[in-house]
């Protein structure tokens, strides 16, 4: 038996440059983290005593003699790129799906690891991002960037760059003490609403508007706030202002990208002593974070009391087989 955690991940900074058709002409880059909240993923070989040859339980329980009966795409095309066959996956998660945390692709990363771990193999970091980002955008075909597998399977507090159908991963090297003063002014709420983020990125891909001076300046952003996290003379607050004006980069991309209750909810935060804030992920809902020094903190939550608060702190780990007790 074989069991993965792997955690979620926050975007701060360029979401969207992440898309290969923008950064392969343009670059792209983007500042995220990932943090104490995980998905884990089960897997050992079903018994031989079963009419059936696979056991896949998530929201639903599947149970089918081949691969190509197995409805979940992600987890029937896994099977078919490592060579799995006779298993039984379980999947459970800290926080929900289609939340705009990566959990699709933190999945698939936990899920890749698994299957390394059951075959024998290890399996490297940029290995298991390389193909879970193969996994969704190729054999899957979901739409969407390649930051969310690349955050999973490396973990930390990173700046990660594109260009040329490939990409850097550079820790963002600050102190203990800023890094820490960072975590306690982000809060983080659930609105409730859930979505596919391929389906968000297809509605927003389907406008005829030209999004590229907006994604131009939501990367020159990455930039900025870099500076103000390395820089020990830069007022912390300033990553607050910069992630509003990121924000609302970010709404002009697509219609798809925030709804008349989410702007009504960012704007509460912000009215209640937030510097700034964004959606997390491709947008539509899922979680609000915002940046809030810790005495506007309880003004704050009063503002959301209809949403979930949810606290948490950096992880620099990434996706880590948690139990190996690989069968004979």
């Amino acid at each position: 038996m074989i069991i993965t955690r792997t955690p979620f991940r926050m975007s701060f900074f360029g979401g969207g440059t992440d898309m290969s058709d923008f950064f392969n002409v343009h670059g792209g880059a983007v500042i995220s983290t990932t943090f104490d909240k995980y998905c884990y993923v089960t897997v050992r070989h079903l018994p031989p005593f079963f009419d059936f040859k696979n056991e896949i339980t998530y929201s639903t329980i599947e149970r089918t003699k081949n691969i190509d009966e197995i409805v979940h795409p992600a987890i029937r095309n896994a099977m078919k790129l490592l060579n799995m066959s006779e298993i039984r996956l379980t999947y459970e998660a800290d926080l929900p799906a289609r939340s705009g945390l990566g959990t699709s692709s933190s999945f698939a990363v936990g899920m890749l690891n698994a299957f390394h771990s059951l075959n024998g193999t290890y399996a490297t970091k940029k290995q298991l991002s390389d193909e879970a980002i193969y996994l969704e955008r190729e054999m899957c075909k979901e739409a969407g960037g390649w930051q969310d597998q690349i955050a999973a399977a490396f973990g930390g507090f990173n700046r990660i760059n594109f260009y040329d159908n490939t990409y850097k991963v550079t820790p963002i090297i600050i102190s203990k003490q800023r890094k820490e003063l960072l975590n306690k002014n982000l809060m983080m709420f659930f609105t409730g609403f859930t979505r596919f983020s391929s389906d968000v990125q297809k509605a927003n891909a389907s406008g005829t508007t030209d999004k590229t001076k907006q994604k131009l300046e939501m990367l020159r952003l990455v930039d900025e706030a870099q500076k103000v996290l390395q820089s020990e003379n830069s007022n912390l607050d300033d990553f607050g202002y910069l992630l509003n004006e990121t924000w609302n980069l970010k709404r002009q991309t697509g219609s798809a990208i925030s709804t008349n209750s989410i702007d009504e909810l960012y704007e509460k935060g912000i009215k209640a002593g937030a510097f700034g804030g964004k959606l997390l992920g491709a947008g539509g809902g899922g979680f609000l974070v915002f940046f809030v020094n810790p005495e506007k903190q309880d003004a704050v939550k009063r503002a959301m009391k209809d949403l979930l608060y949810i606290p948490f702190e950096f992880e620099n780990v990434g996706s880590t087989v948690i139990y190996y007790d690989p069968e004979e």
